[in-house]
């Protein structure tokens, strides 16, 4: 079997997904093609890769590398799994701008990875690269599974499904882990071991349905009188979505930082004081950036250890689907697939996240039915962004661009027609003059 790594320095992460796969039975022989556009961070990742095959796998993995897009298609030729985490254009210059020009109009943000102005720029420069991507596994590996990582998913991923013939589903770690890390904040660690939880709606806001305890209760009533009492009694990190189920009755899966932009509810010019009462962290991605730069260099040292890479399993999905398809042992996901139907109050074009079976004939999306009409309206209000992004990329629309950030919850809330469109401009006048143009 061969897997390719499509932004194979993103190290950490592919030590992650890679190290996963070494630890499974089938994989040990497993073929590894590691590919980058950036020489040094290949090579980084390549060393690491190949000291872990050493101390996990007795070195019976083969890992080569491959670097730029003359050596892309040697990568990807044969693969039958792609991993996909590529970053187009990185924190600098493109998260940067990213950020800074939308300060300029008053738009600030926090993350800007999957909705936002930020959110959509990125989803352009990201798809343009797709596009050629997607050219090279249809020639040379057509029958690959693209399993992708990289943000903003709806955007890459729906691109991907409605526009290509690749085979792809788009995988996040916050579904697996959602509803077990609510019940930790909340004092309720007694009844994470043997839960049931029903998720779905869209990548970064899937909804918290059902949650019961291994006996079959109900842990919602709980649930929502501990937040709406540790929302009123104190400061802590995920105060957004605790309004969430306070408000709208049901909690969700991404982080609290990245749902405050979502929407128009809690970013808002001469606002400061929702700021504080809802602890968010503007600007929290570029400084999280500044400190995994800064701090990579000890960070590699420790994950090397003088050439003995250790590894346990971790709870991305990227390994399990690969077993349940090559092995056909059942495996079920929270994966992000077009809709079809799969919840009957979106749009059957929307890229949704929903629960999906995995086995050999690949990953199968199951129906989950009507959401409550508050939580369709809140997935409504970002899909249609999404929706419009991948039309702008598709057609290389400037018009379309525009009405996408027209569209976003949060920037509509804030600016303009005028001062969207100006922005929009802006915005993709930098990124062309950076080297990462969006049409």
């Amino acid at each position: 079997m061969k897997i390719t790594f499509m932004g194979a320095g993103s190290t950490v992460f592919s030590k992650n997904v890679l190290g996963d796969t070494m630890l499974c039975d089938l994989f040990h022989d497993v073929d590894i093609a590691l590919y980058d556009i950036d020489a040094d961070r290949l090579e980084e990742s390549y060393i690491l890769i190949s000291a872990m095959n050493k101390s996990i796998n007795e070195g019976r993995a083969t890992i080569e590398k491959y670097l730029g897009v003359e050596e892309r298609k040697d990568a990807l030729r044969g693969a039958d799994f792609v991993i996909n985490a590529i970053q187009v254009g990185l924190y600098d210059p493109c998260t940067i701008i990213d950020f800074e020009i939308p300060k300029k109009y008053g738009l600030r943000q926090t993350i800007a990875d999957t909705l936002g102005i930020g959110g959509i720029m990125r989803g352009m420069r990201t798809i343009k690269v797709m596009k050629d991507f997607a050219a090279d596994i249809e020639e040379v590996c057509p029958d690959a599974w693209l399993l992708n990582y990289t943000n903003p998913m709806s955007i890459i991923t729906g691109y991907m499904q409605r526009y290509t013939k690749v085979k792809t589903v788009g995988l996040c770690h916050s579904v697996q882990v959602c509803s077990g890390r609510l019940l930790e904040k909340l004092g309720m660690e007694d009844k994470v071991e043997g839960r049931y939880d029903k998720i779905a709606g869209i990548n970064h806001m899937a909804w918290l349905l059902e949650i019961h305890d291994k006996d079959g209760n109900d842990l919602y009533p709980e649930i929502r009188r501990r937040a709406k009492e540790k929302n009123a009694n104190e400061k802590h990190e995920d105060m957004v979505r605790f309004d969430y189920i306070d408000k709208l009755g049901y909690y969700c899966t991404e982080s609290s930082e990245h749902n405050a932009e979502y929407n128009p509810f809690y970013i808002k010019q001469g606002r400061d004081d929702l700021i504080e009462k809802f602890n968010i962290p503007l600007d929290e991605y570029p400084r999280r950036c500044v400190s995994q730069i800064k701090n990579w260099a000890g960070q590699k040292e420790r994950i090397l250890n003088g050439g003995e890479v250790q590894h346990t399993r971790s709870r991305e999905y990227a390994s399990h689907i690969m077993e349940a398809i090559v092995s056909d042992e059942p495996y079920m996901i929270g994966g992000n697939v077009i809709n079809n139907g799969c919840i009957s109050n979106l749009p059957d074009e929307a890229c949704v996240e929903v629960p999906c079976v995995v086995n050999k004939n690949g990953i199968t999306p199951t129906k989950v039915g009507v959401l409550p009409l508050q939580l369709a309206a809140m997935n409504s209000s970002n899909i249609y962004c999404q929706m419009l992004t991948i039309e702008a990329a598709h057609t290389g629309s400037i018009e379309t661009l525009y009405q996408a950030a027209m569209m976003d919850p949060h920037t509509g809330a804030e600016l303009s027609t005028d001062e969207i469109v100006a922005m929009v401009n802006e915005l993709v006048e930098a990124h062309e003059k950076a080297g990462y143009p969006v049409f």
